[in-house]
């Protein structure tokens, strides 16, 4: 009996020492575990002789420590709201290069198709790239239509510490628009310095030339070619100094100015020109029609496109303005019969300094700024500047612009006379609207 229980106990002995043996190994293998995810983690494990409180303290130090970078990584709401509010793209990722957040621009680039998801591929590899510590910055031509340029921007987010990285962030930036004006603004040097390098070039030729002229008819045609000449620097000049004014005159409150008015100053300023060329000015009738604007731009305007259709016309020709109110729009049109435009130059007509025949431009004096003008007039105006032109058959010019209802208070309140060299009608419009004269009354200049 005795010896039956001894074995008993031994067995019970054995099999105790069994499981606790099991559960130390247990125990043994759940705290290298837990050490290893504390080095994973960037923290420091607890020593092997260590109780098991501390490899657990350790492992509570390294999550709440990632929580945070966690937290620093990924902006709160306020600044959510910030990043979505600017035109760049924002990407952040984590030290493994996955995406942690996305501003709505960046987020555009991620689900986008076709050249769009080219920044999205180099976002991720420049991300990757990042998130080893180095930073890197790409440009990427998107040939599209409309064609962009794209720069990318990343930088490697350090640790608190700076021993590891704790992710990136990329920075999607279009500078198309800046592209574009720093092209126009170097076309617009070179061009200024040749369009005034030339006359000036040419008058010293004609100075040097008439020093040694003798012959009075020479001395006189040299002297003539001089005259030209320095007309010709003081138009660039002069039309260089409207244009700045005009890009410079951002006012938004208008004044009403009657539309007689401002037609028959602009073929005043044009009647010289076209007698020479022995062109026929036809103007309108004097409707009441009126637009809410500058009278001095509005004058400018219609006078350029008068003069470049004078220009281009063929003597004994006419050109013909016409103006009309469509709904809340007053459309100015200016009329050509001359040579036409080819469709190759339409899209660049309005730009400073592009002449489409440019032999011809220098025989009639023009400074291919023009046309820049009025473009710029029609966009201080809320409007817009359209042609339509065939070669050989001529050239329209429409100039749209906002109207002003002609039985309004203000416009009736409104009329003065313009300073004009021509007639303009100040009478105050009928209570009724627009009165109208038939169209074979219309008037020649």
């Amino acid at each position: 009996m005795s010896t039956a229980l001894a074995v008993g106990f031994a067995v019970v002995a054995l099999v105790s020492l069994g499981v606790a043996g099991a559960t130390m190994q247990r125990a043994h293998r759940l705290v290298r575990g837990v050490d290893r995810a504390v080095g994973r983690l960037g923290g420091r494990p607890a020593g092997p002789n260590a109780p098991v409180e501390d490899h657990l303290g350790a492992l509570d130090d390294v999550v709440e420590s990632a929580t945070h970078r966690a937290a620093g990584l990924v902006p709160s709401d306020r600044l959510v709201r910030a990043l979505n509010a600017i035109p760049q793209g924002v990407v952040i990722s984590d030290e493994r290069g996955r995406t942690v957040f996305e501003n709505d621009v960046g987020a555009g680039y991620a689900k986008a198709r076709h050249g769009d998801a080219l920044v999205s591929a180099a976002v991720t590899e420049l991300l990757a790239a990042a998130a080893a510590g180095s930073a890197a910055s790409r440009t990427l031509e998107l040939y599209g239509p409309p064609r962009r340029t794209l720069v990318i921007d990343v930088y490697p987010l350090p640790t608190e510490s700076g021993a590891a990285m704790s992710g990136a962030l990329a920075v999607i930036d279009d500078v198309s628009e800046r592209r574009r004006l720093d092209l126009v603004r170097r076309d617009f040097v070179a061009n200024i310095s040749h369009e005034l390098k030339t006359p000036v070039g040419a008058l010293a030729l004609l100075a040097e030339t008439l020093l040694n002229a003798e012959d009075p008819v020479d001395r006189a045609r040299l002297t003539q070619r001089m005259l030209d000449e320095a007309h010709r620097v003081g138009n660039t000049i002069d039309d260089l100094l409207s244009l700045s004014r005009v890009e410079a005159d951002q006012a938004t409150e208008w004044e009403p100015v009657s539309v007689a008015a401002v037609i028959a100053e602009a073929a005043a300023r044009a009647a010289a020109a076209a007698e020479q060329g022995d062109i026929t000015i036809e103007a309108p009738p004097d409707e009441q029609l009126w637009v809410r604007g500058d009278a001095r731009q509005l004058v400018s305007a219609l006078f350029n496109l008068l003069d470049n259709a004078v220009k281009y016309s063929d003597p004994g020709s006419s050109v013909v303005i016409d103006a009309h109110q469509e709904g809340n729009w007053l459309e100015f049109s200016v009329a050509d019969y001359g040579p036409g435009i080819p469709s190759r130059d339409l899209d660049r007509i309005f730009e400073r300094f592009y002449r489409v025949d440019r032999a011809r431009s220098r025989e009639t004096g023009g400074t291919g700024l023009g046309l820049a003008i009025v473009r710029h007039v029609a966009t201080n105006h809320g409007g817009v500047v359209s042609v339509d032109s065939r070669e050989g058959e001529g050239s329209t010019f429409t100039l749209r612009l906002p109207a002003l209802p002609a039985s309004t208070p203000a416009a009736a309140a409104a009329v003065r006379p313009m300073a004009t060299n021509g007639p303009a009608s100040t009478d105050a419009p009928d209570a009724g609207g627009v009165r109208s004269k038939p169209e074979n009354e219309r008037s020649a200049v």
